[in-house]
C-alpha cells in the first residue's frame, strides 16, 4: 500500500495537522506540538481504513476529494455569466454557458478521486481506496454525531467561560422570580 495523507485535528493542541500513514508506520505525528497518535495494527487491513485513526470511530463516509467552495463558485459563476448573456438577449450564449458549466462539473466529478471522512472528528483520509464498510454521506449519522458534540460541548463551554454560565443562572433566576 502506498502512503495515504491524513488531515486531522490534533487532540493535544487542537491545531489542524497533516500526516502520512502506511502499513507498518507506528503512528501519526502533529507538526505543531509533536504529539503522537499511535496507529493500531488492525486499523489498516489490506490497505483499507477499518476505523478512524484519530478517534477510533467506525463511522466513515466517502466523498469526492474536491473543495466544495470551489465547486459552488464554479456553478455560481456559470449561473451569473448565463444571466448576463440572457439579459443581453444572447439566449444561445446563455444556454451554452450553462451546458459548459455542467460539462465542467461532470468532468471534475469523473476525474477527482475520493476521500474518506470521519463523522466524529472530521479527519480526512486521502489516497486510500474506500472499503465495503464505507458508504456515501448519511444525514442521520451526521446529525447523531452533531447532537453528541453539541451535548458534550455545552459543559466544556461553561467550564471555559464561567461568566457565561453565571449569566445563564442569573437569567433563569430572574425568570423564576417573575413568575
Amino acid at each position: 500500500m502506498k502512503s495515504m495523507q491524513v488531515f486531522f485535528r490534533c487532540p493535544c493542541c487542537e491545531q489542524t495537522a497533516r500526516g502520512e500513514v502506511a502499513v507498518g508506520i507506528g503512528g501519526l505525528s502533529c507538526g505543531h506540538c509533536g504529539g503522537q497518535l499511535p496507529v493500531p495494527d488492525d486499523a489498516l487491513p489490506d490497505g483499507q481504513v477499518k476505523y478512524c485513526l484519530v478517534c477510533h470511530s467506525h463511522d466513515l463516509f466517502v466523498r469526492k476529494d474536491f473543495p466544495q467552495r470551489l465547486g459552488v463558485f464554479i456553478v455560481a459563476l456559470g449561473f451569473l455569466l448565463s444571466a448576463v448573456a440572457w439579459y443581453h438577449y444572447q439566449i444561445g450564449w446563455a444556454f451554452g454557458i450553462l451546458f459548459a458549466t455542467a460539462g465542467i462539473d461532470v468532468l471534475l466529478y469523473l476525474l477527482v478521486g475520493e476521500a474518506l471522512v470521519c463523522y466524529r472528528c472530521h479527519a480526512h483520509y486521502r489516497g486510500v481506496t474506500p472499503g465495503d464498510r464505507q458508504a456515501a454521506f448519511d444525514l442521520e449519522t451526521h446529525e447523531r454525531y452533531r447532537q453528541l458534540a453539541a451535548r458534550q460541548g455545552a459543559p466544556q463551554q461553561a467550564a471555559q467561560d464561567p461568566h457565561q454560565a453565571n449569566r445563564g443562572q442569573v437569567a433563569s433566576t430572574i425568570a423564576a422570580k417573575d413568575e
